[in-house]
């Protein structure tokens, strides 16, 4: 097993534990997970950008400003929808990511999506509705709320893109937290639950549970081609059945498993074609 196979592999586990952590709070306001998340990815941030000389405002502070933006929003929708309704239909809702910043990035990076990959969309879209229609646990409200997730997480991943040639990684990271505390804490003025207990240790979990999934990701990222280690992202979905089953006895009919499949089909379909439409143009 390549290095970089094996980051994305302890990535992928490290967001699912993030995921186990936020549904055992559901009494714990989904903002105000996001907001004790962000704590601690400021302080690492911060700290690792001080004590390595890195200039932590960066450059292009519009572009910055909006991916911390659309990134928190995105997280705490998402988050809400990990508390609401079945794990695996929540991350498979999310899911959907990918296709949104490949259409977002028609119109923010100028990059082209070919008329096959249209299918490949309608594809995952359907899975989803699938999911919504047969599952009476996953309403049509928490569907919407978990695909806005979805698209605001694109909007955030365009926006790193962007911004790869010209601000340091960890400053695109750090503007997240920067921007999420102040926007939770006003939020959290008027709806402040107090945390008791192991709760507090589960808020802590989340917090640098979701460090190391970065941290491995970006590894994962500089070890090996992208093409080869993206799709290992949707080994979270084994992870969500799993965990899902132990820690919340979830369990699924065939049709939301069928659900899920087409999901997956889709967006994996989109990274093949891509990919391969890559391959051919660098040869």
């Amino acid at each position: 097993m390549s290095k970089g196979v094996r980051y994305m592999l302890q990535a992928s586990f490290f967001f699912a534990v993030m995921n186990v952590m936020v549904k055992l709070i559901p009494n714990i306001p989904a903002v105000e997970v996001v907001f004790f998340r962000s704590i601690v990815s400021l302080i690492l941030s911060y700290g690792y950008l001080k004590s390595n000389d890195i200039n932590v405002w960066g450059s292009n502070k519009k572009i910055l400003i909006l991916r911390g933006l659309s990134g928190s929003i995105a997280l705490c929708c998402f988050f809400v929808t990990i508390q609401s309704i079945p794990l695996a239909s929540a991350i498979t809702i999310h899911y959907l990511s990918p296709i949104f910043t490949a259409i977002i990035g028609i119109y923010f990076v100028k990059e082209r999506v070919y008329k096959w990959q249209w299918l490949f969309f309608a594809i995952a879209f359907g899975g989803i509705l699938i999911i919504q229609g047969f599952d009476a646990r996953v309403s049509l409200g928490y569907t919407l709320l978990g695909v806005t997730a979805a698209f605001l997480s694109g909007v955030a991943y365009n926006c790193i893109r962007k911004l790869k040639d010209s601000e340091h990684p960890l400053v695109i990271i750090f503007y997240f937290p920067l921007v999420t505390l102040p926007l939770t804490g006003i939020y959290l003025l008027f709806d402040w639950v107090l945390p008791v207990g192991i709760e507090w240790l589960w808020l802590l979990l989340i917090g640098l549970s979701t460090q190391f999934a970065q941290y491995f990701m970006t590894k994962s990222y500089q070890s090996e081609e992208l093409s080869k280690v993206a799709s290992l992202n949707y080994i979270g979905i084994i992870y969500a059945l799993g965990f899902g089953y132990i820690f919340f006895d979830e369990s699924y009919g065939w049709l939301v498993y069928t659900g899920m499949g087409v999901v997956l089909i889709g967006v994996i379909l989109n990274i093949w074609y891509k990919t391969k439409l890559t391959h051919a143009v660098a040869k």
